[in-house]
Parts: structure tokens; sequence; C-alpha cells
């Protein structure tokens, strides 16, 4: 594919090498044969597109434009219709993306999370497989999209997308043969909530044999009890988002149907619980000073990322259940002058993780918003040009190995380099593929320049921190 071996040397001894993704994708190649036609070469030109292609721009017009040797028909073929292995590579991420960033855990001593989280992609018209008018987090309001259900594995500042589920509207699921001429498969014409779509990706990602230590998710997903239940039944500890007006119990409720109290009307049959629920909003309110813990989660760009966490035993019931179920709310509160709240329920044991541990929990959320705003800024992520289920599936799975390939490359120059960014990055590996030696050493020097200004910002905003929490801390 590449004739002569490019390695981009940073500070001294580390490196980020197109090289790299070029030997990783001939490894991969199996996943790439549809009968006995090998589309690695597609494939490895499709990933220099999403990389090269500016954002609003990686679509398969502009990518023939972009990359040498590249033809329009032959990456339409490739995502739209070729039967190579999606599922295999899927799968093949997720392994490799577990065994980084348990390497990483073993050397920082941080624990793994697992989050689920969704994504919508704006689009036109009605023909887009799934697309309707449904809520689009990117705009914080309805409008004509397709949503995916995303997971990614996280560990300190290291993050990747792992697995993916089109979220399919009723309006879909109800008109069979819209479904059918977008080419959804007959199995997957049923009507999913993306937190089932979520529980159904963790199962998976378990069996496979991906390593991660607790699992992670905003409202949506803590305010799912069929969910939150089917991760007791599996074992797993998960810290996930809740809204404040979510109610609890601040003792153990007896559940049972209540005894009929005249002679008249019918006789009960509906399950109540015997003492009062309140929202966690009110909740608060009740919390004294002295029960907040200050706790240092982690170091940040702009300082140290300070929390007020308090934690509780809780229960919580959908109205069903014959039991309540144990859970620890963990409240935890930024420093600033209109600190922010965020709400979040556990199956941890209360007293089974410290402050400082459900605090690095609920925090490591941020992250995975980084990998949505790398996919899309710096990936095409939302940029294709496709209508068919096969079609989107492909191009996501395609990001998706492109994230994991920048991820691994940042954590091999993580020493040498800790300032490297994922744009960063990205375009050391386009300027290696397009870029003239010239090009290549003034970014270079424009690069180690910017990074000794960042580190001296954060060197100052750092000291300015610490002054701030001792005097908070005294």
């Amino acid at each position: 594919m590449v004739s002569e071996k490019k390695i981009f040397y940073l500070h001294g001894n580390s490196y980020i090498s197109v090289d790299y993704i070029e030997d990783r994708m001939i490894e991969l190649s199996n996943f790439f044969k549809s009968h006995r036609f090998d589309n690695t070469r597609t494939a490895f030109n499709y990933v220099q597109g999403l990389l090269k292609c500016n954002k609003g721009e990686a679509n398969m017009e502009r990518m023939e434009e972009e990359v040498a040797n590249s033809e329009y028909r032959a990456y339409q073929q490739f995502i739209s219709n070729s039967n190579w292995d999606v599922v295999g590579l899927r799968q093949r991420i997720a392994i490799d993306s577990s065994k980084s960033l348990d390497a990483q855990k073993s050397k920082t001593g941080t624990s793994t999370g697992y989050i689920i989280d969704e994504s919508a992609h704006l689009k036109k018209g009605n023909k887009s497989v799934g697309v309707s008018r449904q809520y689009a987090g990117v705009l914080g309001k309805v409008d004509n999209c397709q949503v995916g259900v995303y997971s990614s594995l996280v560990n300190q500042n290291h993050a990747t997308i792992i697995n993916e589920r089109l979220f399919l509207p009723k309006q879909w699921i109800k008109d069979k043969e819209r479904c059918l001429a977008a080419g959804v498969p007959q199995e997957c014409i049923k009507f999913k909530s993306k937190p089932e779509l979520a529980l159904e990706m963790i199962k998976e990602d378990i069996k496979l044999g991906v390593k991660f230590d607790w699992i992670g998710g905003d409202g949506l997903y803590g305010h799912s009890y069929p969910l939150c239940k089917g991760l007791d039944e599996l074992g797993q500890l998960f810290v996930l988002d809740v809204h404040k007006d979510e109610k609890v119990f601040l003792q153990e409720p007896t559940i049972s149907v209540p005894e009929k109290k005249s002679g008249k009307g019918r006789k009960p049959k509906k399950l109540k619980s015997d003492i009062e629920s309140i929202r966690l909003d009110n909740l608060v309110k009740n919390i004294k000073l002295e029960d907040w813990k200050l706790e240092k989660i982690r170091d940040t760009l702009t300082g140290e990322l300070w929390l007020n966490i308090y934690k509780i035993g809780v229960w919580t019931w959908d109205g069903f259940e014959p039991k309540a179920r144990r859970r620890t709310l963990i409240i935890s509160k930024t420093i600033e002058n209109n600190p922010k709240m965020k709400y979040s329920f556990s199956n941890g044991l209360l007293d089974g993780y410290s402050h400082k541990e459900y605090g690095y929990f609920v925090s490591q959320r941020y992250w995975v918003e980084r990998t949505f705003d790398n996919a899309k800024n710096e990936l095409g992520m939302s940029d294709y040009q496709v209508r068919k289920w096969k079609g989107w599936h492909n191009h996501m799975t395609l990001v998706m190995l492109s994230s994991m390939f920048i991820m691994q490359q940042m954590i091999d120059n993580k020493a040498n380099s800790p300032l490297l960014s994922f744009r960063d990055a990205r375009i050391l590996i386009i300027l290696q593929i397009f870029g003239t030696k010239q090009q290549i050493q003034q970014r270079l020097a424009q690069m180690e320049k910017r990074h000794l200004k960042r580190k001296y910002d954060m060197e100052l905003k750092h000291k300015k921190q610490k002054e701030k929490m001792k005097y908070l801390t005294s």
C-alpha cells in the first residue's frame, strides 16, 4: 500500500505513523474479504478518506478527490453492498480496544469504564434508515435525524467507541415494507428502546471477553429500571446518572396489596408501598454541609477536578416488583460559585467504594462525549451519504476502527508527548500521506511550540487552583 515507511518522531523517541494503520489494516484483511474478493485496499483508502476530509465533507465523493487511486464506485460497492465481515471486525475492535486499555489499567492502577450513550446524526428527507423527527442531543431539540446507541471503553483520558446499534423509532417498526426497502434484516424489525439496545451490546461484549470494571451512562439509562435490573442479574457494577425528579425511599418499604377498607368498592389489586418516596432534588436540601466530602478526582488541562461527594443508601421501586431494590445514591457537586449537581444510582455497596472512587466513576462519562466530538469533527462520523442498514453499520465500524488506531498511537506516545491530542495525531498522519517534508517539519515545530505554551498555561492554572484549594480546605 504505502511503499516507503514514514515515522514522525516527537520529542526525541516517540512516534506517530501512518504505517501503523497500514500494517493493522493488512493484519485485519480477512475481515475485508467477500467471497474471493479482497476489499483491504478500498478499506484502507476509506480510512484515509475519513482522516483526510474536513468535517462535513467525509463522504465518498470527496474521498475520491482526496485519496489517490480511489474510486467512488469502489467505495459505494464496499460500503453499501459488499458482504465483508463487519460484525467480526466490530468485535475485533472491541477486543483490541479492551487489551489496550487493560494494559493502561495495569500501568495507572485506575479502573476502566464501559459507558453507554446515544448520538444523533442530522439528515434530510425520509429515506435514510431510522430517520425521523426525534430528539437530537447535538442540537438539544427535536429534529430530523438518525440516532445511534454506542458503547465506549474509557480509562483515565483515553477512550474509544467499541460497539453500536441503530435505533429504529416505532413508526419505522410499524412499517415493515419501509424497513425492508431500507435493508433492515427481518429479525431486526422489532422495537427496542435505547436501554434495551444498550443491554444487548453489554451482553455481547461480556460474551466476547471485553474487560471493564463498571458501566456508566446518562439519565436515560439510569432511569431505566429494566436495564438496571438486567445489570443486577448479570452481576455487573453500574454507576448510572438519574434525573433530579427521580424518587427514592430512605428506608426499605414494605410492598403489598392493601386490604380493602370497607365493604363497598372493588378489592385492591395494585401493589403499594407502606411509606412515601422523596424526590432527589428535595432530598439534597436536607444534606448538612459537613456530610459532603471534598475529593480531588483527577488532573485536567484546566486544573484539578474537585468534587463534593455525598453518598447514601436508598431503595428504588418500579411499582411492579414484590420488593424494592437497594441502591447507593451518589450526589456530586462542583466547587464553582454556581455548582453543577449530578445524581447517580449504583448497585455497588455504600461502603464498597470510597467517595473518591464513586466520584471518579461519575466523572468519566465526560470522555465519552469527547469520543463523539473526535469522531464527528475529525473522522466524519456524521458525514456519510448512505441510506441503507448495511451502509450505516459499515461506515460506523470504520469510524470506530480509525478512532481506535489513533487512541492506540496516543497511548504509545503518552510518556514522551503527554499533550498530544486526537487532532494532533490525525494531522500528523494526514501530513505523512499527503504532505511534503517541509510541511511536516513546519507542523512539528508548531506543535512543539503549542505544547510548550499549553504546558505553561496548565502549570499556571494548577498553581492558582492549588492556592484556591488551600483556602477552601483550611
